[in-house]
């Protein structure tokens, strides 16, 4: 087995996904193709070392991404915490609002505008 890498399938806003998750820190795109009708047919960006894949799927399809399976990040600094919380969570929703809940210093939950969730951390 090679690796394991999160593969986020989205119907239609995979291009808006990308672009957004590209003004992260520690992000760069590493692949991209696109299908005649300008959707994206596989992209892998890397966002701080850990490789991801990106789509909109061909196939409409009913399900959607939820909250059980999340990206974890850890941030480095009070800044660098604020700003991915701020670019994330803008038009998205918090399920837990940054803020000391005893197990770190700081700690969000948050779904993006696109349902992506991610659990963004400042360690101690």
């Amino acid at each position: 087995m090679r690796a394991v890498t999160p593969f986020l399938m989205f119907q239609g806003q995979a291009a808006p996904a990308l672009a957004l998750y590209l003004t992260l820190p520690g992000a760069r795109l590493l692949h991209r193709q696109d299908t005649p009708g300008g959707r994206v047919q596989m992209a892998e960006l890397e966002l701080s070392g850990q490789r991801l894949r990106v789509t909109d799927s061909p196939v409409p399809h009913a399900f959607t991404f939820t909250p059980s399976t999340s990206l974890f990040l850890d941030c480095d600094t009070r800044e660098e915490f604020d700003r991915v919380c701020g670019a994330l969570g803008a038009g998205g929703e918090y399920l837990m609002p940054a803020d000391d809940y005893g197990f770190s210093v700081r700690f969000a939950w948050l779904n993006d505008p696109h349902g992506v969730s991610w659990q963004v951390n400042l360690p101690a």
